[in-house]
C-alpha cells in the first residue's frame, strides 16, 4: 500500500523526524524520497513550473505575486538595491505559493564587481582579493555576514561561490568569464576557499550554489556574449575538478552547470548535455540539485535554440532547475516563465520529455529548503 505523506514548509535546520518509512535512509535522501512522491500527486503544470525560475528586478517583487500562486520554483533577483521593505514584500509574495512551499529566492552576491542588493548587504572584496589576502576562516567569516544579511531580508540562495580555476587578476569580460571572480588559478586554494565561503553561507542557513561545472577558468569566452570551449577535459580532470569535488564531499546543496562546451566530453553548452550532468551525477557523486547557467545566453541562442527549446533540453540532460536573464518588465518576466512551462509540459505531454524525469527535477528543487516527511499508514 502506498504510504501517505505529511508535509512541512519549514527552513532547512529543523528536524526530520524519523519514521517507518524513513529510518533506513539518511535524511536527505528520505527528504527526496518523499517530496518524489509529494511532486507525483501535483498537476502537470505545477511540476513543470516548480522547475522554473522567474527573473525580476528586486526593486519590482512586489509584483511576483503571481509567480508565487503559479508555484514557480524560484525568483532571480537582480540589481544594486532592493526595496526598504523587502522583507515584508516577499514574505506576503510567498505567503501566495501552494501548498505553502516558498519558492527560492536567489541573487548573485560574489563580492567585488558582482554584488546585489548592497543597500542590505554592503560590499566585500573579489574571490581574487579574498584568495590572495584573507585565511580561510576570514572568508567564512564574511560570507556568514553576507548570508546573515540575505536571509534576514527574505534571500534564501547566494548563486555563489565561484569555483573556476583562474588566477588572472582582471575583471570578467566578454573575452573572459572568470579572472577577479576566482579565488586563484591554484585548484587547491580555490577548493579551500571556496569550501570556506560555502560554509558561511550554510551557517547563516543559506543555500550556496557552486558554480560553473566543470570550469570556466581559461574559457576561451564569456558565454553571456557567444559560445565558448572550456579547457579540454583531460585537463579539467587534472586541474578544475577538485574545487568541486571538495564542495560535494563536504555537502554542498547545490551546483551550476556553465553554458560552455566541454572539448573531449561534450560539444553541447554543459546546461544542455547529459554527458557532464552524468559526470557530475555518477563520477563525481553529487545528489543535490543541478541549476543551469542563464538559458538566455549567448552560448545557447548560438545553437539555435530558443529559450523554450532549451527550457526543454535542460531537463532532459538532467538540470533540476533552469535560470533565464535579466529581467525585463515584471509582466514579460511571468510571461516568459509562461512560455517555458508551456514548453516544458508540452514535451511531457508529446512524449519527448519523460514526466517521472521532470518529477525527479521538480521534487530536487522542493527538497532544497523544504522537509518533506512521510509516515506509512496504520494497517
Amino acid at each position: 500500500m502506498r504510504s501517505a505523506c505529511v508535509v512541512m514548509a519549514v527552513v532547512v535546520g529543523a528536524v526530520v523526524p524519523v519514521t517507518a518509512a524513513s529510518s533506513a535512509l539518511p535524511p536527505a535522501a528520505a527528504n527526496l524520497a518523499c517530496a518524489v512522491q509529494v511532486v507525483s500527486s501535483w498537476p502537470l503544470t505545477q511540476i513543470a513550473n516548480e522547475t522554473i525560475v522567474v527573473s525580476v528586478k528586486a526593486m519590482n517583487v512586489a509584483a511576483m505575486v503571481p509567480a508565487s500562486s503559479a508555484g514557480f520554483g524560484g525568483l532571480l533577483l537582480f540589481g544594486d538595491t532592493g526595496p526598504s521593505t523587502m522583507a515584508t514584500l516577499l514574505a506576503r509574495v510567498q505567503a501566495h505559493a501552494p501548498q505553502k512551499f516558498p519558492m527560492l529566492v536567489m541573487t548573485d552576491e560574489e563580492g567585488g564587481g558582482v554584488e546585489r542588493l548592497t543597500n542590505f548587504v554592503g560590499s566585500f572584496p573579489w574571490a581574487h582579493t579574498m584568495g590572495l589576502n584573507l585565511s580561510a576562516s576570514r572568508i567564512t567569516a564574511i560570507a556568514q555576514r553576507v548570508g546573515a544579511a540575505l536571509h534576514a531580508v527574505g534571500v534564501t540562495v547566494d548563486l555563489a561561490p565561484v569555483l573556476d580555476v583562474d588566477g588572472r587578476a582582471a575583471a570578467p569580460s566578454a573575452t573572459n568569464p572568470d579572472g577577479m571572480r576566482s579565488f586563484s588559478g591554484s585548484p587547491s586554494v580555490v577548493a579551500v576557499d571556496g569550501a570556506a565561503f560555502v560554509q558561511g553561507l550554510s551557517q547563516a542557513n543559506e543555500t550556496a550554489v557552486v558554480k560553473h561545472f566543470p570550469g570556466l577558468g581559461g574559457a576561451s569566452r564569456n558565454t553571456d556574449y557567444g559560445p565558448a570551449r572550456t579547457k579540454p577535459w583531460s585537463e579539467l580532470q587534472k586541474t578544475a575538478l577538485a574545487p568541486f569535488e571538495k564542495a560535494i564531499a563536504g555537502g554542498v546543496p547545490a551546483v551550476m552547470l556553465s553554458n560552455a562546451s566541454v572539448p573531449g566530453l561534450t560539444a553541447l553548452p554543459a546546461s544542455l548535455s547529459p554527458a557532464v550532468v552524468s559526470e557530475l551525477r555518477q563520477q563525481l557523486g553529487f545528489r543535490g540539485l543541478i541549476v543551469t547557467d542563464s538559458l538566455s545566453a549567448g552560448a545557447i541562442s548560438a545553437i539555435h535554440l530558443s529559450e523554450p527549446a532549451a527550457m526543454v533540453r535542460a531537463p532532459q540532460a538532467g538540470a533540476d532547475l533552469v535560470l533565464n536573464g535579466s529581467p525585463g518588465t515584471p509582466a514579460n518576466s511571468l510571461a516568459q516563465a509562461q512560455r517555458d512551462s508551456n514548453a516544458v509540459a508540452g514535451a511531457v505531454t508529446n512524449g519527448t520529455l519523460s514526466r517521472s524525469t521532470l518529477i525527479a527535477a521538480a521534487a530536487q528543487v522542493l527538497a532544497t529548503r523544504n522537509v518533506v516527511a512521510c509516515e506509512t499508514p496504520t494497517s
